[in-house]
Formats: structure tokens, C-alpha cells, sequence
């Protein structure tokens, strides 16, 4: 009898309801598929990617051909609506993000296609199908947005209706290679006349121009963006037949003596009524000017490039890269603005990023291998193809392919014609953290989901579930949240419904009495 005393009897003898498994086990599932789809196959697949001999070599890396693939009925599909919207007649002049960014994005995306068409034609083997063949659709839609009056809203602000026979060199420059990549790609000539009309126009307004230097907004002059659209007039030249040549040969006047920074650089902006920089030189400057200027002036880009990784290449045990500020100018570790991106300790997003395809056309491969390992695990690929980090630092609104159409653009540079290329190079330990981070939070998620399981199957018979049928509503309510979020495209929204999900059903162990209490 004392024994029997001492036997207990649960509080509740009800079994627990049907749902709390129905929850349990599919908040495991959907653990375990966000473990493997945010990080255990994204981190296996930069594994995969960093074995590509052509990200330490003159070639085009694999993962441009798949990102280009993935990237085309998307980028098509977007171009089409905001051509079809009136989105960008609504933005203001300040709105750099949603005005610019589509454009450059635009033009970054024909820039590739043209680079791995030029590829494919040498060698059919990274592609069954030739780039301009099913990236049609998009190369048309992308020339179409560069061109189109209404995306143009906000230099016409600036410039007037006479937006394209007045300076407004940075839109100009857009339009011009926006048209020579379409005419490459196709072979349509439909857009030959405008884009004779604005190398013509802007080559002239440039030479006339006292200091070789014109703006790109009122008051506002990126030498830059000149280089750039002097680049892209010599290279309209090969579609128009045409000779611009003594034009570039003279517009090297705007990139001497006075008009350099005093380290000898293209300096980020400067002043058109005297022909002087505004300040220093900066990362997110060189990158670009380096991306362009070996193929107008090979000897001077050869002399920028060699300083410009005599003042800003910076590596520490964790990181190699460009910073945003010369190394002999304190003070700027830390900084954030449109152009350079984020700084940190330094380093600059945007130098670092554009410095991939600085190094590669300038044959710098022992830059551009550390550059390129660290462009590959922050970009942070999924499964289905898109980049992760490059998706959420776009601007979702407007331009929301610019990361990865800049990613493309700049893996598909190669070296510029008579550039020597070095080799060399080794991983910095910012990418063995970053894989060791990722791995490791993807395994901790498989185990928590594995285990979360297990303990339910053991101990399930001791569990309650207060108020059951309440909790079931608020679970499948969040699931469907999560759905009709993925219907729209608002896909982070919908994985914080998904991830709000597995905090039901909430459970209580069930309270045991002695035969003596009951």
C-alpha cells in the first residue's frame, strides 16, 4: 500500500493533439531545407567555385556563365516593367539609387553579355546556346531601358529637354554603350543613326571644352565618367566605322599635370571652370578608371594602375583589397556614402568589387585571385542561382539586379590587348572564417531541428499543448502568410513568417500527483 501511495498520476490523461506533430515535424523539415538551402549548399557551392583555375587566370570563371544564365529572364523580365511603368518619372534628382542604378545596372548586364559572346565565339564549350541567342530577349529589353526618354526624367531636371546635346556626360556615356553592345550583339543597325549622333556630338563638346573636362550634372564633374565615355567612343568606332581617334589622342589633355591629384591620380571629382580636382583621389574612382582607360591609353594606365596599388592596395592577415582613401591620408577608415559603399578599416566595398575587373583587364591576377575569393563568399550564392547579399544590398525598388549584374561585369573582364599578366595571389583568412561561419551555423541548425525531434518523439507523452486549437490558427496563419509573401515576391517577409512559425506549438510538461494528493 505505501507503495501504491508513492505511485503518481499525470494531472491530464489527454492525449496530445494531432497538430503538435503535424508542427513539429514540419518546422523540423523547414529547419533542415533552411540549413541546407541558406547555408550548407551555398557554402559548398563557393567551395566548388574557388577550385575554378580562372579566377587566378586569363579566362572567364565558370560562375559568370551560370550567373549570366540565371540572371538574363530575370533582368528581362524587370526591364520590361519599368519600361511599362511610370516609376521613374516619380523620383527625384536625389534619389541616386533609383534614378542611376537601373541604367548603370543595364549597361553592366550588356557589358558581360558582350564578353562571353566574344567567349562563346572562340570557344563553345562553357554554353550549348551563344549568349545574344537566349539572352535576346533581355539585351533588347536592357537597351531599351538605357534609351527610353522616360527613364531619362532626371537629367532632363538637370539638362532640359537639350538633355542629350548638353554635357550630361555620366547618362550620355550609358547611351552610347548601350547602343554599341546592342549592335554587337544583334547586328541590327536600327540604332546606328542615334548612336552616331551622340559619339559625334560628344566627342565634339568634349574637344571644345577648355580643360578636356565636362559635367555630368550641373556643377558636378567625375573625370571618371569622362574617361569612361572616351572609352566608349573609341569602341563605337568599331560599329560605326568611323575614326575618333585624334579625339582621343588629344582628350588625354583632361587627365594631366594639374588635372591629377597630387600622387599622380584621376581624381574623384573636380572642377571644370579650372580644370583642377576637388579633393583626393578615391578607391571607387580607380577601380573604374582602371577598368577602361588601358584600352585608350595603355602606357598612362599602366603608370595609374602601379600607383594606385602603390597608395590604396592595403592586406592584413584577415583581408587583402583597395581602400576608399589613400593609405597616406588618416582619418578615413570608416566611412559610408552612394559611390564608395560601406569602408571598413579601410577597405571599400565598392573599390574592392570594381577592383576584380581592375586587376583582371590590367593582368594584376595577383590582386584579382584574393579579390575575386572575397567577392564569391560574400556574394553568398543559393541554390536556384541568385546571389543572396548582392540581392539584398540592391535597391529592391528600382534596381534590384545591379549587385549581381555588377558581379557579372566584373568576372567577365580579361586582360587588356598587350597587358602582361601576373599570377599569384593566396586566399585571405576573411573567406576560411566566412565558410567556417557558414558551415558551421548551417550544421548547428541541421542538429537543433534533428534533436527538437527526437525529444518530441520521447517525451511527447508527458507533453500538453495549452490551448491547442488556438496555437494550430496561429501556426497555419503564419504559414499562410508565408505564402501569399512568396506569391509577391516579398521573400524575406515571407521566411520571417516561415522562421515565426517554429515557435509553435508552445508545450508544457504535464505536472505529476501523488495518489495521496489526488
Amino acid at each position: 500500500m505505501e507503495s501504491l501511495k508513492k505511485a503518481t498520476l499525470p494531472v491530464e490523461s489527454a492525449s496530445v493533439p494531432v497538430f503538435a506533430g503535424i508542427c513539429r515535424y514540419f518546422n523540423a523539415v523547414v529547419m533542415i531545407l533552411i540549413s541546407l538551402f541558406f547555408f550548407l549548399i551555398p557554402g559548398g557551392i563557393v567551395v566548388h567555385e574557388l577550385s575554378d583555375a580562372n579566377i587566378r587566370s586569363a579566362g572567364i570563371p565558370q560562375f559568370a556563365w551560370k550567373l549570366h544564365r540565371t540572371l538574363s529572364p530575370q533582368f528581362e523580365h524587370w526591364a520590361n516593367e519599368r519600361l511599362n511603368s511610370k516609376r521613374a518619372t516619380e523620383l527625384s534628382t536625389s534619389d541616386i539609387s533609383g534614378t542611376e542604378w537601373p541604367l548603370f545596372g543595364a549597361v553592366f548586364y550588356l557589358w558581360s553579355t558582350e564578353s562571353l559572346q566574344d567567349a562563346w565565339e572562340k570557344d563553345h564549350s562553357a554554353s550549348v546556346v551563344a549568349p545574344n541567342v537566349y539572352a535576346k530577349g533581355a539585351v533588347e529589353a536592357a537597351t531599351s531601358l538605357v534609351i527610353d526618354p522616360a527613364q531619362a526624367n532626371w537629367v532632363k531636371i538637370h539638362w532640359g529637354t537639350n538633355y542629350l546635346k548638353t554635357e550630361n556626360v555620366f547618362y550620355r556615356m550609358l547611351v552610347i554603350s548601350a547602343l554599341t553592345s546592342h549592335a554587337r550583339l544583334t547586328g541590327d543597325k536600327k540604332y546606328l543613326p542615334l548612336l552616331k549622333d551622340q559619339v559625334d556630338s560628344l566627342s565634339a563638346e568634349l574637344d571644345v571644352s577648355r580643360h578636356g573636362l565636362l559635367d555630368d550634372y550641373p556643377g558636378e564633374c567625375y573625370p571618371g565618367d569622362v574617361l569612361t565615355s572616351i572609352a566608349m567612343i573609341h569602341r563605337a568606332d568599331k560599329v560605326l566605322g568611323t575614326d575618333h581617334s585624334a579625339f582621343v589622342s588629344r582628350a588625354i589633355r583632361g587627365f594631366q599635370n594639374k588635372s591629377l591629384d597630387p600622387r599622380g591620380l584621376v581624381p574623384y571629382f573636380a572642377s571644370v571652370r579650372v580644370g583642377e580636382p576637388i579633393g583626393p583621389s578615391r578607391g571607387c574612382d580607380n577601380s573604374y578608371v582602371s577598368l577602361f582607360s588601358p584600352e585608350i591609353w595603355p602606357g598612362q594606365a599602366q603608370k595609374w594602375y602601379g600607383l594606385y596599388s602603390q597608395y590604396f592596395w592595403q592586406e592584413t592577415w584577415a583581408c587583402a583589397g583597395f581602400r576608399e582613401f589613400p593609405k597616406d591620408l588618416p582619418g578615413n577608415d570608416w566611412y559610408l556614402d552612394v559611390d564608395s559603399g560601406l569602408v571598413l578599416k579601410g577597405f571599400g566595398c565598392a573599390a574592392c568589387a570594381f577592383g576584380v575587373g581592375a586587376a583582371r583587364v590590367n593582368g594584376h591576377f595577383e590582386q584579382a585571385y584574393p579579390l575575386t575569393t572575397e567577392m564569391l563568399v560574400t556574394s553568398w550564392p543559393l541554390p536556384h542561382g541568385k546571389l543572396l547579399l548582392p540581392r539584398l544590398l540592391s535597391n529592391a525598388a528600382d534596381a534590384p539586379y545591379l549587385g549581381e549584374a555588377a558581379i557579372l561585369f566584373n568576372l567577365t573582364r580579361l586582360p587588356a590587348e598587350g597587358v602582361s599578366v601576373t599570377t599569384g595571389g593566396s586566399m585571405p583568412g576573411f573567406v576560411l572564417i566566412c565558410l567556417a561561419l557558414q558551415f558551421g551555423f548551417g550544421l548547428i541548425l541541421l542538429a537543433v531541428a534533428i534533436r527538437s525531434l527526437r525529444q518530441w518523439r520521447k517525451h511527447r507523452d508527458s507533453m500538453i499543448i495549452p490551448r491547442p486549437q488556438i496555437q494550430f490558427g496561429i501556426w497555419a496563419g503564419l504559414l499562410v502568410a508565408s505564402a501569399i509573401c512568396l506569391f509577391l515576391g516579398q521573400n524575406l517577409i515571407a521566411l520571417l513568417f516561415l522562421v515565426c512559425a517554429q515557435l509553435f506549438p508552445r508545450i508544457q510538461r504535464k505536472k505529476a500527483l501523488s495518489l495521496d494528493e489526488a
